[in-house]
């Protein structure tokens, strides 16, 4: 069923969003294209398990949410030499034909309702180009979300032989009163022997829905690695995708999350083997306590010529409430015989038999939880390659334990 375009959105909002950032014609006709189309679009497949849809997207009010014109943010770039690190005004003036030949190669930009409506109305964007060779770290974005809505868009271009590792955070600024909406749309091309990692930390307030997809292309010998982090929001729902179209292409996903009071994580990892000795491996953890909600999906999609593929899958859960609650889904999709693949789930509470020990030796119940919680997350952390990332998520896990 399609979902019905709000009556707010025009083509006149649209239009004034693109000459503001002097975009090209070809451009503008993208956005308008994604308006057009969003009349006859479906809102982003949920996760399903048997007996339950567990996310409702029909019910987000972006009549209420979204103002095509009245956005606001602050934004940090923080660059790396021989690496190109824009906003979207200035990439569209020095790189406007790479910019056109891969804009909406990697994420279609109506693939779904919400997708389309990022293409149509984002005007807050980024673009990262490493030339061939470049060997660069340490590239930031902060993104502080002052408005009621926000549409975000990061562009990543790693060019042959080229390597680049990203941090990006995304966090609410001034306070504002009633919900907000955040939707941010990524896409990276990692070329021949070209290595992309993009590490995101999501801590918006609490009041806000959250929509995101990061989608990857890795060439011959390429990599593209995410590392994910959600702490915020009240609801997130959130796909990281990688497609390995060159032999012995890699992609690693890392997760973690964290939920509390009434949040509600919707969130799925998904890689398609396509080449020849590809490797993948998805590793996702994360606690609940109070009312909170998560459902997970991972997908391996192995080609009929994905020949030589090693493709594994870890998703674990742990819940520190009876009123918590938490599924998985994990999917092996195999049509190639010369594969190695695995995948597993758990769902789970707090080991009584090692809190038992932990108190008998006297330490209190509430401080011997958080050390069991912090000890679940290390596994997942270890897997974290960014330093800095890896001790924002603890210190962000730390807070939540304190709260």
């Amino acid at each position: 069923m399609s979902t019905q375009v709000h009556a707010n959105l025009t083509e006149e909002q649209v239009t004034e969003i693109s000459e503001s950032l002097s975009e090209p014609e070809w451009l503008l006709e993208t956005r308008l294209e994604a308006l057009d189309a969003l009349g006859g679009l479906d809102m982003p497949e949920v996760i399903r398990t048997p007996g339950r849809d567990w996310t409702n997207l029909d019910k987000l009010e972006f009549q209420e949410l979204v103002d095509p014109l009245d956005w606001a943010q602050e934004k940090d770039r923080v660059d790396a030499e021989g690496v190109d690190v824009l906003s979207w005004d200035d990439a569209l003036e020095e790189h406007g034909d790479l910019i056109e030949e891969q804009f909406g190669s990697v994420v279609d930009p109506q693939r779904d309702y919400l997708t389309a409506l990022s293409t149509a109305l984002f005007s807050a964007g980024t673009v990262i180009y490493v030339p061939e060779g470049v060997a660069a770290e340490d590239v930031k974005i902060r993104t502080r979300m002052n408005s009621r809505s926000l549409f975000n868009y990061t562009l990543v271009v790693a060019e042959e032989s080229a390597s680049v590792t990203i941090l990006e955070r995304q966090t609410t600024g001034e306070e504002i009163d009633g919900d907000r909406y955040y939707s941010g749309v990524v896409e990276a091309i990692a070329g021949e022997n070209a290595h992309i990692q993009y590490g995101a930390l999501q801590n918006l307030s609490e009041e806000t829905y959250n929509y995101q997809v990061k989608r990857g292309h890795a060439g011959t010998y390429g990599q593209v690695n995410w590392i994910e982090g959600n702490i915020g929001t009240r609801m997130t729902k959130t796909s990281v995708e990688t497609r390995l179209l060159g032999d012995s292409s890699e992609s690693t996903i890392v997760g973690a999350f964290f939920g509390h009071e009434d949040q509600h994580f919707d969130l799925a990892s998904r890689v398609w083997h396509e080449a020849e000795h590809t490797t993948a491996d998805l590793v996702t953890r994360g606690v609940l306590d109070d009312g909170a909600r998560s459902v997970y999906e991972g997908v391996q999609d192995v080609g009929q010529e994905a020949w030589d593929t090693n493709s594994y899958q870890r998703e674990n859960t742990l819940m520190l409430s009876d009123e918590s609650e938490a599924d998985a889904s994990p999917k092996l999709i195999i049509n190639n015989h010369d594969t190695e693949a695995s995948h597993s789930a758990t769902v789970g509470q707090v080991d009584q038999e090692d809190l038992l020990y932990m108190t008998s030796r006297g330490i209190g119940e509430e401080r011997a939880t958080n050390m069991l919680v912090e000890g679940f997350f290390v596994p997942v952390l270890g897997e974290v390659a960014v330093d800095e990332l890896r001790e924002d998520l603890e210190e962000l896990i730390a807070d939540r334990l304190r709260q």
